[in-house]
């Protein structure tokens, strides 16, 4: 039998969160914080997605070593889906077959798929607007906040 309820979070996630549910957060092992190295065998789009976003990621924590395969795999399925997109995009979601029936492209469904795997994989790094919403980092503040506090001083 499988667990029941979501998936547990990451501790560092829980803590960007604010841990909203107030429960201790047990420590999981820590990595060190080494640099992921872009795999070699990604896409050129799947890497031009890792330039984009690992250096923040990074910044963050949300990106350590012990990472790389899943955020390789968040930067592959981008890439599968931004070429499903690019073919619907110059070819349109149907086509006629050769008995003159008109039928989805393959691609709509591969898209659409891809883009829920892709989702997933944002939601695990804080990439999503629902995700990175719920996320606060110790120490920082908005430029609004750290003008209102020099005033106070």
């Amino acid at each position: 039998m499988g667990r029941r309820g979501p998936t547990a979070k990451p501790a560092g996630l829980r803590l960007l969160e604010g841990n909203p549910g107030k429960r201790p957060i047990r420590e999981g092992p820590k990595p060190r914080p080494l640099r992921p190295t872009c795999p070699s065998w990604l896409s050129p789009q799947a890497k031009a997605e890792w330039r984009r976003l690992a250096p923040e990621l990074e910044r963050l924590g949300l990106l350590t070593h012990l990472d790389r395969a899943a955020f390789a795999a968040y930067c592959q399925s981008f890439a599968q889906w931004r070429e499903c997109q690019a073919v619907l995009e110059e070819q349109g979601s149907m086509y006629i077959t050769a008995n003159g029936r008109l039928k989805e492209r393959p691609e709509v469904e591969m898209a659409k798929t891809l883009a829920q795997l892709t989702r997933a994989f944002a939601v695990e790094f804080g990439l999503t607007p629902s995700s990175r919403a719920r996320l606060s980092l110790p120490g920082r503040q908005d430029d609004e906040d750290d003008e209102f506090a020099r005033l106070l001083d």
